[in-house]
Formats: structure tokens, sequence, C-alpha cells
């Protein structure tokens, strides 16, 4: 299989005339001896045997094309006196500026993606099917990205309409007389195939070429893909495990010549340290990196050369050697635009491969430059905007308006979601509240109680106005933003058994390593033991609803999306439901209980986060 050469776009049409020229000083300490290029007798002079490719990657974008708000959108730095500070960053504008002012002075740029750059939009993106994203993407100029689980929010037929263009089967094209181009960057599914043909169902791997220097990019998104998305959209599909993958396609680009790889994994870790600036490499005690990432790292053939993830939302550049033992770059620039990386590849154009020493950033401790070197910067907000994104914004936005703009309810403070780092979020509370209400009358499913997936909670209900709405008011365009899968309720029977089992498997199973507590509806309580291992850290005779212990035997009617109700996230027991009946979608239930319990006069206030009890 071959992979077609990147679009060659005008703005990348800068020859160099001497390849590579000025770029080799700093790094010439960090070459073996007697490596460089010299010129030869008579002053005619040879190009540099090695060139610098910068490498710009960022993740996780998903279509936030204007600045995330609240506390989303902000990045964490360390400052030189160990305190830290939190700085607004994110929004296309911003990150375009970003991205341009790296490039220059860099002939040779490429810039790549992990995956998720779609799905779980907000409403200016979302209520388009992300066809303003993918529109800003191409004016970013990326030249690749793997898919991440998100892009599959959706199914695979849409995925490939926003890899090749034309418009919603069901919606049409949005502005007159435009038809939807699609992405002129590859999206790359190594390890996603057709169950019936066994074929990838996109470009598993392209290669980037410029005067003679070739880089090769396989992408892949995270194995367990088909557990965090609902059925439909991962129907007829088959997911293969990252590291066979990346490694067969590895030796494939190898035998074709190609011997600079860079690996775009939509898998990641968890750094130490919350800090964007964090030193990853550190080897204190209880510092460096965990997570899927770091068995997939090693697990990856040494002729990969540098592995850009995502998934996990942090920010991190670390070393994690390859299974030859030599040190490889790990990189993951937070998530929705906040953040990008910049690292310098240098490629050898005698063996074709990127040259590896450490992975270090310069620093006064380590004054040698290793090799690539590699950091995260910030997406900052007191630069130039980028007047094409502006405009872009402008344009969907005069579009998206009359549904956006139109109020849905009041709130009297900030009401925390994905900014709350606590098992119990005050925004889960509320929209398990709005699902039980919604779906306890006989006629609608008779609910007793709701479950909400942490991971569906997209934002956080911020009260400060992101328009001319007024402080306090929640838009249709801000509750969008939330809960923007627009996933349609379940009302289903479960045993008592299968709600206690329900229970564990937030901390047992694939949920065992990272918790996913699942947000309940009020008259559910129970005491989560956190110095326990395992399903016992739910502590069952404290399991109460409504002041009464469960009932083994006894069948309750519960209320979840249809992700949860597919057994989505590692929960089995409430995929076992029966006698299933399909209620409203969970941004409607929202919406109308934002509408029944709050006025301009009465707004509603963040609620208690007194469910779960939580011992350390």
């Amino acid at each position: 299989m071959s992979a077609t050469p990147q679009k060659n776009r005008a703005s990348r049409r800068v020859l160099a005339a001497a390849a590579g020229l000025a770029t080799v000083g700093a790094l010439v300490a960090a070459m073996p001896a007697g490596a460089h290029g010299h010129g030869k007798g008579h002053g005619h002079h040879t190009p540099a045997r090695t060139v610098d490719v910068q490498l710009l990657s960022f993740n996780d974008l998903h279509g936030n094309l204007e600045p995330p708000a609240g506390s989303a959108g902000s990045v964490t730095e360390t400052q030189a006196d160990g305190t830290t500070k939190a700085i607004p960053a994110g929004g296309v504008e911003y990150l375009a500026s970003s991205l341009r002012a790296a490039r220059k002075g860099h002939p040779y740029s490429i810039t790549a993606a992990g995956g998720d750059m779609v799905g779980a939009s907000p409403l200016l993106s979302g209520l388009f099917h992300d066809e303003p994203t993918i529109e800003a993407l191409n004016k970013i100029d990326l030249d690749v990205t793997s898919v991440g689980n998100h892009e599959f929010d959706e199914g695979a037929t849409e995925l490939g309409r926003l890899q090749n263009g034309g418009c919603h089967p069901v919606e049409g094209c949005y502005e007159e007389g435009k038809k939807f181009e699609g992405a002129d960057f590859p999206y790359l599914a190594a390890n996603v195939t057709d169950e019936k043909t066994g074929k990838p169902i996109l470009k598993p791997y392209t290669v980037w070429k410029k005067n003679g220097v070739k880089i090769g990019f396989i992408g892949v998104t995270l194995e367990g893909t088909p557990n965090i998305v609902t059925a439909n959209g991962v129907k007829g599909l088959k997911f293969h495990d990252e590291i066979e993958t990346v490694n067969k396609y590895a030796k494939e680009l190898d035998r074709q010549g190609v011997k600079s790889i860079v690996a775009l994994i939509h898998e990641g870790g968890a750094p130490a340290s919350s800090s964007y600036n964090y030193d990853c490499d550190s080897p204190a005690a209880g510092d460096g990196i965990s997570g899927p990432i770091t068995d997939i790292a090693k697990g990856i053939s040494p002729k990969v050369d540098a592995l850009v993830t995502g998934h996990t939302h942090q920010a991190y550049v670390c070393t994690i050697p390859d299974p030859a033992g030599n040190p490889r770059l790990v990189t993951s620039a937070s998530s929705f635009g906040k953040l990008y990386t910049d690292t310098t590849l240098t490629y050898d154009r005698r063996t074709k491969d990127i040259v590896r020493t450490a992975v270090k950033t310069s620093s006064k401790h380590h004054p040698a430059p290793a090799n690539p070197v590699s950091a995260n910067h910030i997406v900052t907000r007191d630069q130039a905007k980028a007047t094409d994104m502006t405009d872009l914004i402008a344009r969907w936005n005069t579009l998206a308006a009359p549904i956006a703009n139109r109020p849905q309810g009041f709130i009297s403070a900030d009401i925390n979601g994905r900014g709350s780092t606590a098992p119990e979020k005050p925004l889960g509370n509320l929209i398990a509240d709005a699902q039980l209400e919604g779906l306890a009358p006989a006629d609608k499913g008779g609910a007793v109680v709701a479950f909400m997936n942490p991971g569906g909670i997209r934002a956080d209900l911020v009260y400060k106005a992101t328009g001319s709405e007024g402080d306090g008011v929640v838009t249709y365009g801000e509750s969008f933003t939330v809960q923007p899968f627009t996933n349609m309720m379940n009302v289903v029977d479960l045993t008592g058994a299968q709600l206690v089992s329900a229970l564990q498997q937030q901390v047992s199973g694939s949920n065992d390593a990272s918790p996913k507590i699942l947000q309940i509806s009020k008259g559910l309580t129970y005491t989560l033991d956190m110095t326990k291992t395992g399903a016992a850290r739910v502590v069952t005779d404290t399991i109460r609803l409504n002041g009464e212990a469960i009932d083994p035997a006894k069948s309750y009617r519960v209320a979840m999306n249809e992700f949860l109700a597919g057994g989505g996230d590692g929960f089995a027991a409430l995929g076992a439901g029966t006698n299933k009946l399909v209620g409203a979608s969970d941004l409607d239930l929202f919406n109308a209980y934002l509408a029944a319990h709050s006025t301009a006069a009465a707004p509603l206030a963040p609620p208690a986060t007194d469910r779960i009890t939580v011992v350390q």
C-alpha cells in the first residue's frame, strides 16, 4: 500500500537554497564525532549531512474554535518559586497565530495531530457536524492526524465524509452555494479495519517529503475505542492492538526506504504533575508518567523515532526507552488547542533516519543539546488573533446564533463539571437529577434512579456571560457544550444486585487503575473507601436509595444515556438491563430541568455534593 505524498501547499514551497544550512550548529554537540557534512577542497560546498525538521503537534482539539470557557480554558504553569499559576489559553485564533509564528525560520516544518480533532464539540462546531473545525484545520495547514475515539461518534461513514467532503446526508449544505470540501490532510486509521474486507477504513500511514527528506507517519486510535463510543459509532469496524499495528506498518515503511517514522497514537498517560512545564524525566521518587502509553511506548519498534499521543488531555514531554533501550520522545499537548509541542527532529541524509540521543530541553543542568529537543508551549491569548480564524468563527456564529443564543435557564454561580477533579461533581448531580425528573413519570419510564458517565460532561456551566446574554444566563449553546452528544436516554430494569455490581465496576475491572465514578441522582448515597482496592472500595452496606438498603432480588427502573445502557466505559452491569424504554435526549432533559427550576429572579444554585462519602 503506497501512501501518496502530502498535497504541496503554496505556503510550504519554500526551498532552502542550502538545505539545513543554518540549523545544524546547535545540534553539533549531540552528534557522534565525524558525523557532520563538510565541504571538500577548492571551496565547493556540499549540503550539510543533517537537516533539522520541526515537528509541531497538538491533540484533542474537540472542535474548540472559540477559547474554552471557565477552568477548561486554562493551563497550569509552575513558577520559579514552585507555586503554580493558571494561564488562560486556547482558541483557534491564537492556535493559528502560535503555529504560524513557530514555523518562521524553519524551512522543514510539519504539523501533526494526535486525534479527537472533532467530536464532543461546542455548539459552534457540533451543530454543523464539525465542518467548521475541519475548515479551520485546513487553514492552519495541518499536515496529518490520527483518528481518535471521538472521530467515530457519528460512525465511519460520517468520518469518511469529513475526510473526503460532501454535504451532510440529512442536513445538506449549510451555506448557500458552498459544498463542504473535506479535510485536505489525511486522517490515519491504521488499526481500524472494516469487518467485511479486513482493510483499514482510511490510510494507515502517509509520507511527508521535501528536498529528499522523508518522514513517515502512522496513525492509530486506542484499541479500546469500542468501549467508549456508542455501538452505532463503531458498527462494522474492528479495532486492533496499537503496538502490533504500528510495528507492522513501521516495517512496511522501512522496506520502502522510509527510515524516519513518527507514530500518532490516540492513547496517553498521566504525568505526576498537571503543570505543562513539569520535567517529566525528573528522577525523583513518584515523578514521571504512568498509564497505558508507558506500556505501548515500551513495545513499539525502535524503527519509530517519536510518539505524539493524546486522549488523556494531559501535557507531557517524556523520555521512555524503546525496546532497544534508546531514549525516545513521547509527547502530549493537553487539549482544546491550549498548548502545542515543538520538537526538533534531526534528519541524517546518509542514514535517512532521525538522530536520537537523550530527550531533554536545554537548560543549565543539561547544557549539551539533547536530541530530539522538545517542549510544550502555551497558546496564549495575549498575542494577535489570526484574522482568517476570526472571520471563520464570525461566519459560523452568524449561522448558529438563532439556536445558540436562546436562554435555557439561570444559575447563581459556576457549576463545575469538567473542571471539577472531585469524584462527585456539582454539574454531574444536576445532570443526573434532570434525567431522573424527566424519566420518573410512569409514562416516561418510571425511573427511580439515574446514572451519568463522568466523561460525558464536557464543560462547566459558567456564571460569567460568554456573549451578550448577561451573567448567569445559560444559553442553548452553553448547555449543548456541556452535553454535546445528544445521547438518547434509556430506562431499563436492573436488579439490586446488578445496581451494586455497576457501582463496583466504577473502581474495578477496566476501571481499577483509573476509576470512573458515575454521577448519581438525589436519593442514592454510599461510601467510597479509596484506601481499599478494586471492588472493595465501594462499601456495599452503606448503599441506600431514598434511605433504604438495596434489595439484591428486587427490580429497579434505572435511567441512563444510551452509551451507558450499552455497557460503555466498562459498565457491563448497566448493559444487562431489560424492558428498555427510549426517552428524550439527555440535552432536552437538561434544558427542560433548567427551565423548570430557575428564573432570572430565582436562579439555580450549584447542588451540594453530599451523595458519595469519600474516604481517602
